[in-house]
């Protein structure tokens, strides 16, 4: 049984010969999350051609495959490389971007120093807060047009 956890610690998989002969990565997301989903959205837009296989966290595929990471995958975005290392939450970020096809020097920045405390505490606030930050940028539009009051 594997016990991650959403960060701090560094973990490997072990890997089927055929996960271990791909070069994509798994990255498993919250399906649910309208934030998580545009976010997913640009990266396939964005990804170089084979680079993700993209799963929700919520999938029963997702479930089947890796069953001990339904409990963090809500934390924070996991992301699954060929080689059985996982990286969650803005530590999967560069590995990410280095998947693009045009993002990737983007990768470097990453690098520079403070760049893990600060990517660290804003991710964390961010995952903590992307439903009500998903209420800001994605407002539901009212069913009447948005109309309120009594309309002409």
């Amino acid at each position: 049984m594997f016990i991650l956890r959403y960060y701090r610690s560094e973990v490997t998989l072990p890997m089927t010969d055929a996960d271990r002969n791909s070069e994509r990565a798994v990255l498993i997301y919250d399906g649910n999350c309208p934030v998580c989903r545009r976010t997913i959205a640009w990266i396939r837009e964005n990804m170089r051609q084979d680079a993700f296989e993209l799963l929700s966290c919520q999938a029963e595929e997702t479930r089947q495959r890796f069953p001990f990471i339904e409990d963090v995958c809500m934390q924070a975005l996991q992301l699954i490389l060929p080689d059985g290392r996982v990286l969650a939450g803005e530590k999967a970020l560069p590995e990410i971007l280095k998947r693009t096809k045009r993002y990737g020097a983007a990768a470097a920045l990453f690098d520079l120093p403070g760049a893990e405390a600060i990517s660290h505490s804003f991710y964390r606030w961010f995952a903590d807060n992307r439903y009500d930050i998903a209420q800001i940028l994605f407002p539901k539009r009212k069913k009447d047009g948005g109309r309120s009051g009594g309309g002409r």
